[in-house]
């Protein structure tokens, strides 16, 4: 364990940096004593402030780290100490199941949300996202920021959706292809990308971008965020954050940001 924790160590100093850039927080110090929650990028308003209430209402504090859901996955995978997992689809919530590394009992659906196009807010025109939509023409001679299409939740819908169109094939070698889901989002909030695919709830945090068009609901796999202890949870509060995220009290804080709440707790 102790050699698998190094490990974990060693390779997460990259993936702690770019988590700071990204999504502007410090992540979680991997000790002993700390409550540590990986949650996708796309959650950091709305999982900070259901931090923030519970910790007013209970006295406790847990350490969240933000990043793709396939670097916090294999992060996992390597040992690193999470005690919640939080992913932004169900495929890489299926990869930590696979290898035994989750609670399967524990394991549930907690969020939905939508895939939206955006752009710079001084230079929004908004788009009919429909069949054979001409997207290289939105972009003209800059490129479509992504989360990364081969691995990062967003970027995969994402892309999808565009193949489901007819449009992925204008745009493919037109593509700024980010880390997670936040950083694409900054490189049209800064200006540096024309337009970008994000979360719709990404797009609600920044004042700097509009969302210009949305994607259908058919064009991509349901957006789902599962949740579950990790096989390894040994932490005496992590139940209970992961109830309180699940509960009623966190409901209202998910919605405000543009979630949707799946199964949503009675107490």
């Amino acid at each position: 364990m102790l050699t698998t924790r190094r490990t974990w160590l060693a390779r997460s100093a990259g993936l702690m940096l770019s988590l700071t850039l990204a999504c502007g927080t410090q992540p979680a110090a991997a000790q002993g004593t700390d409550l540590v929650i990986f949650a996708a990028a796309s959650l950091k308003n709305a999982l900070d402030a259901v931090n923030a209430q519970w910790q007013k209402e209970t006295g406790k504090t847990a350490k969240i780290s933000y990043a793709a859901s396939s670097a916090l996955a294999k992060q996992i995978e390597q040992g690193a100490p999470a005690q919640v997992f939080i992913s932004a689809d169900l495929d890489w919530m299926d990869y930590v199941a696979q290898k035994n590394l989750i609670r399967p009992d524990t394991r549930s659906n907690l969020l939905g949300n939508r895939i939206v196009l955006i752009a710079p807010k001084d230079k929004a025109q908004p788009v009919d996202i429909k069949p054979g939509f001409d997207l290289a023409k939105v972009i003209g001679d800059g490129r479509l920021s992504m989360a990364n299409v081969d691995s990062v939740p967003a970027g995969k819908y994402g892309k999808a959706a565009l193949e489901k169109l007819g449009a992925w094939t204008g745009v493919a070698t037109r593509i700024a292809q980010a880390e997670n889901v936040r950083a694409a989002l900054l490189l049209v909030s800064r200006g540096e990308a024309p337009a970008g695919i994000v979360y719709q709830t990404d797009a609600a945090a920044d004042p700097n971008v509009t969302i210009i068009g949305k994607f259908p609901e058919d064009t991509h796999p349901p957006i789902i965020y599962p949740i579950a202890l990790t096989a390894n949870a040994s932490h005496p509060d992590a139940a209970g954050f992961l109830a309180y995220v699940k509960s009623a009290k966190a409901r209202p804080i998910f919605e405000a940001q543009g979630f949707t709440v799946l199964n949503p707790g009675q107490s």
